[in-house]
């Protein structure tokens, strides 16, 4: 037997492929309660009974008939000579839906092992799986696990090992019995239709053997009686039967089937519990749910604002702390003056006053983790569907924009969920409208100095704004394309549950890891580059930032941002810069203004005291946010969307998202000016 096989998981969303996956890899993959997160299929090894196992997690599906990108994946792998043994990953407390996908891989005729998982769940609802049956249906073996626990990974594993030994799923040393209702038609297989379509299966399999060559033809001749596009565009056949296809005929006889087999292995079923029922009659009603979500958001940067900032003045004090030793000790060493400028204002000032603003964005995180982990994310979908199907889009395209809320580079790669290019593209085009975390230092920043004990409305403010423009912009395209959206959604609406701390700490740690390593190389290295513009002029060094190289790169575009209420060449410097990440816009400001520690209760003082001198006001301040919010997102961001679509689509969202931010900042200063 060969040294190496390769492991594919495959299964339906939310079943626990990629939990399984990080049990055998430990790998720390984000691992989320709704369909859509796991967009690329994930590899790992591990050695096992003296021999290298290539373990691969696909895209979640729910069968492999393949519409989205991500089912596409999976389905191209699992059909191809890579994957040795195919490991089905069944949600055991939802059998039924899981099963479909099930039958689907049974007649691909490959080695097979059922992973049983959730089992923990099951046995709290008082539910039990004749597991012996099941196994002797299918004709696989069936293994039950706790992936989150790691309980019966190893038995899983030895049953994979032991299914690349067999000739077929039906020969892995299991008396295979079909259910009495199929016990008079074809035995080989634990799926059987009705006699017309066994006949029709048999004629196109001879013609694909006569035609093709093919071997193991049974999957690619239901797949052409199901009118499958790639099979038929694949295998042109000349067939005659009395029908347009037997697509539906096909489903109907296989949720037959599952319904029989469920009579006999499903014991103890009971009624989705009437607490879920009575939660999710007010979660998703069309308008309640709606104003439901917004306030759950609301409170979530209530605490956000609150709690974070309770907590952050211990870091300020930290900040504060360490640029009066930095300080000291630089003198005391006789460093140069400009040096010690440069490491305690450039440095420790840019990257200390973002690092302040860790408490919020750990908070904010928590939040998001958690209504993620419970459920609650899928229902907001569901609830969003109807306006988002106005729109010309699948409710399946809030998705990534509610993943924009922390991230955009995977919102972005979330769009692969979506059927269509011309969907994926306009979702790419709306998703950097939300407020990503990287916004959320600037918004606490500037409300927290010019809008006092309404800071957190005016921060909470731009989250709506940005939802609000995004659906305007999908609207207006879908009026000019005039196309109706064909797409209805489909998705899993998980049950309620209380989050896995591990899958929390999982999700926010990753999250923290990447704004500490943005702060020690993308915002470190922009403070110092701010820092030599302001202090680098034509004739060399000099201590005048206004005739430094900073000052004249934003005095040009002063006259362009006047009318917008941001003609300030340090705000116009700061905005470029901000286009490496969002939170350089507050490092920037910092070390353009020459303000140390920027979050702390002095550094605002300082700050607003500067800019107030410059006839900066809270207008200006409303609008600088709204600018950060809707004009470029950041290099990361663009580097993504340009993989997902093209270096001629990235150049066009750029241009139009400059002009989009630029007319409503230009509308809400000019209103704002006559009001105020």
């Amino acid at each position: 037997m060969s040294k190496e096989i390769t492991v594919g998981f495959i299964g339906n969303p939310n079943c626990g492929k990629t939990t399984l996956f990080n049990a055998y890899t430990g790998a720390n993959l984000k691992v989320a309660n709704w369909p859509g997160v796991t967009v690329e299929r994930m590899e790992g090894a591990i050695k096992e009974h003296n021999m290298t196992i290539h373990v691969v997690d696909l895209p979640g599906t729910y069968s492999l008939t393949s519409y989205t990108m991500e089912e596409q994946v999976s389905r191209q792998f699992i059909v191809s000579d890579q994957v040795d043994v195919i490991i089905d990953v069944v949600d055991a407390s939802s059998l039924e839906r899981s099963l479909y996908l099930t039958l689907q891989l049974l007649e691909l005729d490959k080695p097979m092992v059922m992973a049983l998982n959730m089992m923990d769940i099951v046995e709290k609802r008082g539910m039990e799986i004749d597991l012996h049956r099941l196994a002797e249906i299918l004709g696989i073996p069936v293994v039950p696990v706790v992936a989150r626990k790691k309980k019966g990974i190893q038995t899983l594993i030895h049953a994979a090992v032991h299914q690349k030994q067999a000739i077929g799923p039906t020969t892995a040393g299991i008396n295979h019995k079909p259910l009495s209702i199929h016990d008079e038609r074809v035995k080989e297989h634990a799926m059987v239709y009705s006699k017309e379509i066994e006949e029709t299966i048999s004629k196109v399999e001879k013609e694909l053997q006569k035609e093709y060559g093919l071997k193991d033809t049974r999957w690619h001749a239901i797949k052409w009686l199901e009118n499958d596009n790639e099979i038929k565009e694949k295998y042109s056949l000349n067939v005659d039967f009395d029908s347009d296809g037997y697509e539906t005929e096909i489903i109907n006889e296989k949720y037959d089937f599952i319904q029989a087999l469920l009579h006999e292995v499903l014991l103890g079923k009971k009624q989705k519990e009437e607490l879920t029922d009575k939660i999710d009659s007010y979660i998703m009603h069309p308008i309640g749910g709606i104003l439901i979500f917004l306030l759950i958001m609301l409170a979530v940067f209530g605490l956000t604002f609150l709690l974070g900032d309770a907590i952050k003045g211990y870091v300020e004090i930290f900040i504060d702390w360490l640029i009066g030793i930095s300080t000291v000790g630089l003198e005391r060493l006789h460093v140069s003056a400009w040096l010690i400028d440069l490491i305690t204002e450039g440095v420790i000032g840019g990257v200390g006053g973002i690092i302040t603003f860790l408490p919020n964005i750990i908070i904010l995180f928590l939040a998001l983790a958690f209504l993620e982990d419970s459920g609650y994310m899928a229902r907001v979908a569901y609830v969003m569907n109807d306006i988002m199907d106005k729109l010309g889009l699948s409710g399946r395209a809030f998705i990534p924009m509610v993943l924009g809320f922390g991230c955009t580079v995977p919102a972005i790669m979330a769009s692969r969920t979506l059927e269509s290019k011309k969907d994926r593209e306009r979702v790419m085009l709306i998703t950097p409208f939300m407020s990503c975390s990287a916004k959320l230092p600037v918004y606490i920043l500037f409300s927290g100095m010019f809008f006092g004990k309404y800071a957190m409305f005016a921060a909470y403010s731009m989250y709506i704004i940005g939802i609000l423009i995004a659906l305007l912009v999908a609207w207006i395209l879908h009026k000019i394309d005039k196309e109706e959206n064909t797409n209805p959604l489909l998705i899993e609406l998980p049950m309620y549950k209380m989050p896995s701390a591990y899958t929390v700490y999982i999700y926010v740690w990753e999250k923290v890891k990447d704004f500490l390593t943005k702060a020690g190389t993308t915002i470190f290295i922009a403070s110092i580059v701010i820092w030599i513009l302001m202090h680098i002029g034509t004739s060399g060094y000099t201590v005048d930032v206004s005739e430094s190289l900073a000052a004249m790169l934003g005095n040009i575009l002063v006259p362009i941002m006047a009318p917008v209420g941001l003609g300030f060449w340090q705000i116009c410097v700061a905005l470029i810069a901000g286009i490496s990440a969002k939170e350089v816009v507050v490092s920037s400001t910092a070390v353009l203004f020459g303000v140390a520690n920027i979050n702390s209760a002095h550094g605002m003082s300082s700050l607003m005291t500067s800019l107030s001198a410059l006839g900066f006001t809270s207008l200006n301040a409303f609008c600088l946010m709204l600018f950060c919010l809707l004009y470029i997102p950041c290099i990361g961001s663009l580097a993504t969307i340009k993989k997902e679509s093209s270096l001629r689509f990235t150049i066009k969202m750029i241009v139009f998202e400059l002009v989009v931010a630029w007319l409503v900042a230009f509308v809400v200063y000019q209103l704002g000016s006559l009001i105020l």
